[in-house]
C-alpha cells in the first residue's frame, strides 16, 4: 500500500511539473486529485478487449437487445442534461463565443466545470460500446481509430478538467452532447424493429457529424488568432490532436468510400456513405444492436 501510495505521490508531482499548477476550483472532485485511476480504468478497458476477445473466440456472440436500449437511453438522457446546463451556465455566464477565459464568469465557471466533469465521467461510461462489441463478436468494428479514440478522450479530459475545467472548454462538449442526444436516440430506436420505419433521417445525422467536427475546428483557432486569456499550450495541444484525428478519419474515408467495389460486394452489400465523428455507420450499427443485414431480429 506504501508503495502504491509512493507511485502515485511521484506520478501526481510529474503531471504538475509537466503542466504546472492544477485548477483549485476541482480540488477533491472524483477521480481528479490523482492521474492514476484515470490511468488504470483506461489499462483495464484495453486489457478487456484483449481478454475479451479471447474468451468470446470459441463462443456464441450475445445479443445484449436490452442492454442496448438500457444503454442508449441513459447515454441519450445524460447528453441532453449536458447540453441544457452547458448553454444554461454559459448563458448566464455571459461566455464570449469566440473566446471565453477561464475566471471571468465567477460562479457560472463553476456551474460549466461541474457538467464538463460529468462529461468527462461520460468518456468512461463510453468505454462500454466496445465492450458490447466483444461480447457480440463484432472484432471487426474494434479498429485502431475506435480504441484510440476512446481511450485517449477519458485521458485528455481529466487533463482538461485538471488545468482548464471551464472557459472555452464548453464548446466541444456543447456540440457533442446534442449530436449524442441525436445519435442515441436514433440508434436507441433503431433496436426496436417496430421503430425502424420511421427512422428515415439517418442521413441527416451524418451531416450534422460533418458540421459538428467543422465548427470544433474553427472555434479553436479562433481562440488562437484572437486570444483571451485562455492557456496558448492547451489550444495547440487540441488542434493537434484533432489533426490526428482528421488523418486518422481521411485514411478510413478513402479505403471505405474511395476504392471501386467488388462485384460481390456490388451484389450483397450496398455502399453506404454514413459517418459519425469518422467511423462507419456499421459501427454503430453492431454498437446498438443492429445487424448489417436487413433481417429483422
Amino acid at each position: 500500500m506504501e508503495t502504491l501510495k509512493a507511485f502515485d505521490r511521484d506520478v501526481n508531482e510529474f503531471v504538475d511539473y509537466m503542466f504546472g499548477p492544477r485548477d483549485p476550483r476541482v480540488r477533491g472532485w472524483f477521480l481528479l486529485d490523482s492521474y492514476l485511476p484515470t490511468f488504470f480504468l483506461t489499462g483495464a478497458y484495453l486489457l478487456c478487449i484483449w481478454l475479451g476477445n479471447k474468451f468470446m473466440k470459441n463462443r456464441p456472440p450475445f445479443s445484449l437487445r436490452a442492454h442496448l436500449i438500457v444503454y442508449n437511453l441513459g447515454i441519450t438522457l445524460l447528453s441532453f442534461y449536458m447540453l441544457i446546463e452547458l448553454i444554461l451556465a454559459t448563458w448566464e455566464g455571459g461566455y464570449n463565443l469566440q473566446c471565453q477565459n477561464l475566471h471571468s464568469a465567477g460562479e457560472a465557471d463553476i456551474r460549466v466545470a461541474k457538467v464538463l466533469w460529468w462529461y468527462y465521467f461520460s468518456k468512461v461510461i463510453e468505454f462500454t460500446d466496445t465492450i458490447f462489441f466483444v461480447l457480440r463478436k463484432k472484432s471487426s468494428q474494434i479498429t485502431f481509430l475506435h480504441v484510440y479514440h476512446h481511450a485517449t478522450m477519458f485521458n485528455i479530459w481529466w487533463c482538461v478538467l485538471n488545468w482548464i475545467p471551464c472557459g472555452q472548454s464548453f464548446f466541444g462538449p456543447t456540440l457533442n452532447s446534442f449530436i449524442h442526444v441525436l445519435m442515441y436516440s436514433y440508434y436507441g430506436l433503431s433496436v426496436i424493429p417496430s421503430m425502424r420505419k420511421y427512422l428515415w433521417w439517418k442521413k441527416y445525422l451524418t451531416q450534422a457529424q460533418l458540421i459538428q467536427f467543422l465548427l470544433t475546428i474553427v472555434h479553436t483557432l479562433s481562440a488562437a488568432v484572437k486570444p483571451c486569456g485562455f492557456p496558448f499550450g492547451c489550444l495547440m495541444f487540441q488542434s493537434s490532436y484533432m489533426a490526428t484525428l482528421v488523418i486518422l478519419f481521411i485514411n478510413f474515408y478513402i479505403k471505405t468510400y474511395r476504392k471501386a467495389p467488388s462485384r460481390t460486394a456490388v451484389k450483397e452489400t450496398p455502399v453506404t456513405t454514413e459517418i459519425k465523428n469518422g467511423f462507419h455507420k456499421d459501427y454503430f450499427a453492431a454498437a446498438n444492436g443492429l445487424q448489417n443485414n436487413k433481417k429483422a431480429q
